[in-house]
């Protein structure tokens, strides 16, 4: 299992617009084989802050969805990353908490 997650940084009167213009990547990624999760959402205490979050079956599966809009695909219109920590992150069991 793949997870990855992190957060972004955009200017606070840039988030609504940047939370709306990748919801449909959203929707595509929760739609894709081998997706179990997919998220991107504003963070409850920062107001410049996004919390990103994906859970995928395979490496292959996060690469499949990552190249299917194909390099002439329309990217979506959205505001200027002011920074951002996403990580990869390899996971080898799963278990209740």
């Amino acid at each position: 299992m793949i997870i990855v997650a992190g957060w972004l940084r955009v200017a606070a009167a840039d988030r609504g617009r940047y939370l709306a213009a990748v919801v449909d990547v959203a929707r595509l990624a929760r739609a894709a084989p081998g997706c179990l999760d997919f998220t991107q959402a504003a963070d409850p205490l920062d107001a410049e802050r996004i919390t990103v979050y994906e859970r995928w079956e395979s490496d292959e599966d996060l690469l499949r969805f990552r190249s299917s809009g194909g390099p002439d695909a329309p990217q979506p219109q959205v505001p200027e990353l002011l920074s951002a920590d996403v990580r990869k992150y390899r996971i080898s069991a799963v278990e209740a908490p």
